[in-house]
């Protein structure tokens, strides 16, 4: 299994994944480190990531863009309204939902935003297992501080549908602060002073600062601020609107009657903003804009930033409310950490050093720090990974109140209350009290929904408490409730039990040394010399058994959430299908290519004229045939066709390998017969060493002999 954090952006995906080694970014199938957040839909298949990019400007309608944006929302919000100035194919109501209505497959079909992240989700999930080759399960996804419960639990149906589970939905700002703080060595002790960072990411749509307090395993989030109309696409937006009024000026073409222009315009800019990032000044070209118009323009760097003063207004807003929100000033600050891509732009830079009147930091990698923080998180809940101890305390950015109705019998009764206050850590579990007769019902909702993103639903679930009753004495049931705002953010009442009070014997407390006891005059001791342990009784509230519980909430119900995974399944073999297709159809063509090229080369002396001309020709009519009737043919036609040139030339390929083979035996046979020539000269010469050796150790032991033996003594005559 393997252990992926996922930083799903507005405009691109980042994908990091722990390994025994650290953490790494992945690269997708074009080799770039972040993937298109894009989903688009042809006559055949659907378009995701990169291939959806590639034909954007051809498939506007069938585009959608800005996924995590639309997730949770309805139709009718503001900001909906606003993200489809940037979104190409048009959006419309899904059951409640925001959706986008699309041609696929020759119909039009409406897809709802937890479908369409859902879909992107796939192909990240196949691009990460195709990459790491591993099975892809468990994972950390990071979304916006700003995400409201009903946003949160749409991005975890999506995940979901996609085949993942998610261990926790975790706060851009606050997984940027992990990857930061898990690495550092020198942080503060428990006593002592924590080390404050700002996190300031300003991302193609966001804008969050989150203050936050670092000590020695662990970092606290003290506030956290959003502008969520504040990215790097406003900036692109005020040169786009520069540049069709100079357009239209200068050339007499409007981009805004062409919608495929203004994405090209729009793109250009881009790539300007960029370059005005590191230069005082950039041209901007593009051939045939429109009515085969081809237009140019040049910027200076003080131009642009006269474009974007608004927005450079602006900049300081969330700095200021962050700090307000976590008691401090900029000069309580330690480090300015700054991420996102609209981070380079260098008045946004000015803006917010000028603010804290100190150098910012960016020791952190700009685009790649909230992908990297979410796979330390994953890493840290997974049991297949061991980490550095960590503890991340996160906060509660919106308040959240619990109302029920009156009950009858207590005709005083308050029927709301504010249970988890902004600023609050998370997760967070609190016990709820009601004194009951009857089953009853209770919702939960914003405290203050003008505070929510756009016009959002403040209205987060409602839960049913049954089997409540009054007991033998028509006294109240004593229920409690267990509501928990989860890893994730979101709000649950998980357990609902009821109790009562019993009367329990439970030691009193013995005095400390020199001190008595009310009412005692001396000290005495039991008859055994052992001293008597002292009681009372006191009412305690003792658990009796569990209320069956029942919720409604903005998740998908397990029904739809089952036929969604189906039709996703069903969409996801059906692009297999096509790429399936698409690739034997490369392999035809190949192959053609390939036998016209040999058959008078490599194959030339194993074929007859005839045989010659008969492949050509079955190449030929093939090659015809693919380029008109086989256009659009099916996979299996396509396998048909291969094997039907291949029958033609087979004879031919055999005999040629025949005769490599003839050839490759041959040679294999003389290098066995040099080898064996080889051993055999090497075991001769082994045999004569030896016999030599041996004559040497002879001869030795001969003159050995010789030196041992006494001369002959000649006996006297006599």
């Amino acid at each position: 299994m393997s252990v992926v954090g996922i930083d799903l952006g507005s405009l691109n995906t980042v994908v990091a994944v722990a390994r025994n080694r650290g953490v790494d970014v992945i690269t997708n199938e074009v080799s770039n480190r972040a993937t298109p957040s894009l989903v688009g839909f042809g006559p055949k298949s659907r378009y995701l990531g990169e291939a959806a990019k590639t034909q954007e400007i051809s498939n506007l309608k069938n585009t959608v863009s800005s996924l995590t944006r639309l997730a949770g929302r309805s139709f009718n919000d503001p900001d909906v309204q606003i993200e489809q100035e940037f979104i190409s194919a048009p959006l419309v109501d899904v059951n409640g939902q925001v959706g986008a209505e699309v041609t696929y497959m020759g119909k039009k079909e409406k897809f709802s935003a937890t479908q369409l992240l859902a879909m992107f989700l796939t192909k990240i999930k196949q691009t990460t297992a195709s990459e790491i080759k591993l099975a892809v399960q468990d994972v950390v996804i990071g979304c916006p501080a700003w995400y409201t419960d009903a946003q949160r639990r749409s991005l975890i149906d999506a995940a979901e549908v996609a085949g993942f589970k998610i261990l926790r939905l975790i706060n851009d700002t606050t997984a940027v602060a992990l990857g930061y703080g898990i690495t550092k060595l020198d942080l503060p002790g428990p006593e002592e002073k924590p080390k404050r960072v700002a996190f300031v990411d300003i991302g193609n749509s966001n804008y969050t600062c989150s203050i936050v307090e670092f000590r020695k395993g662990e970092l606290t989030v003290k506030s956290t601020a959003c502008d969520r109309h504040f990215g790097g696409r406003n900036f692109d937006q005020a040169l786009v609107n520069h540049f069709q009024k100079e357009f239209k000026e200068k050339f007499k073409i409007d981009i805004n009657e062409n919608p495929k222009a203004k994405v090209r315009v729009a793109a250009a800019c881009e790539k300007l903003k960029k370059i005005l990032s590191a230069n005082a000044n950039a041209p901007i070209n593009i051939e045939s804009l429109m009515n085969d118009v081809d237009v140019r323009g040049f910027l200076k760097r003080d131009e642009l930033e006269e474009l974007v003063k608004p927005l450079i207004e602006r900049a300081t807003v969330p700095l200021e409310q962050a700090l307000a929100e976590a008691k401090l000033k900029p000069e309580d600050i330690d480090t300015i950490e700054m991420v996102g891509g609209c981070t380079r732009v260098p008045s946004l830079k000015a803006a917010v050093q000028n603010f804290f009147g100190k150098p910012l930091s960016f020791t952190l990698n700009q685009d790649e720090a909230a992908a990297r923080g979410s796979a330390f998180s994953c890493a840290i809940l997974s049991p297949i990974f061991r980490v550095r101890d960590f503890s991340v305390h996160d906060i509660v950015n919106y308040p959240i109140e619990f109302t029920w109705e009156k009950s009858a019998d207590i005709p005083d009764e308050d029927t709301n209350l504010t249970v988890f206050n902004k600023g609050n850590v998370m997760p967070s579990t609190k016990i709820l009290t009601f004194y009951r007769k009857q089953p009853f019902d209770l919702e939960a909702r914003y405290a203050k929904p003008e505070t929510l993103p756009g016009k959002i639903n403040p209205w987060i679930g409602r839960f049913s408490v049954k089997g409540v009753k009054a007991d033998a004495k028509d006294d109240f049931m004593v229920c409690k409730l267990k509501a928990r705002l989860n890893l994730h953010g979101i709000l649950n009442v998980e357990q609902g039990y009821y109790v009562e009070d019993q009367e329990v014997e439970e030691p009193i407390p013995e005095a400390k040394e020199g001190e008595k006891k009310d009412g005692d005059a001396m000290d005495t001791d039991a008859p055994n010399g052992t001293a008597t342990p002292k009681t009372r009784k006191v009412k305690k509230q003792v658990r009796k058994g569990d209320l069956p519980l029942s919720a409604g909430t903005a998740s998908m119900d397990q029904a739809t959430k089952e036929a969604a995974m189906e039709k996703e399944q069903a969409m996801f073999m059906e692009d297999k299908l096509v790429a399936d297709t698409e690739d034997k159809k490369n392999e035809l063509e190949s192959y053609i290519y390939e036998l016209r090229g040999k058959i008078d080369e490599q194959y030339a002396e194993f074929a007859s004229d005839e045989e010659k001309e008969k492949v050509k020709a079955k190449c030929e009519a093939t090659e015809d045939w693919l380029y008109d009737d086989g256009e659009d043919a099916s996979k299996a036609v396509y396998i048909a066709k291969i094997e039907e040139v291949r029958a033609v030339a087979g004879p031919i390929i055999q005999r040629y390998n025949d005769k490599l083979q003839e050839e490759r035996e041959a040679i294999l046979k003389l290098q066995e017969e040099e080898a064996a020539k080889k051993k055999a000269d090497a075991d001769a010469k082994k045999k004569a060493e030896e016999d030599s050796k041996k004559e040497s150790k002879d001869e030795e032991m001969t003159d050995a002999e010789n030196l041992q033996k006494p001369d002959d003594v000649e006996e006297p005559s006599t």
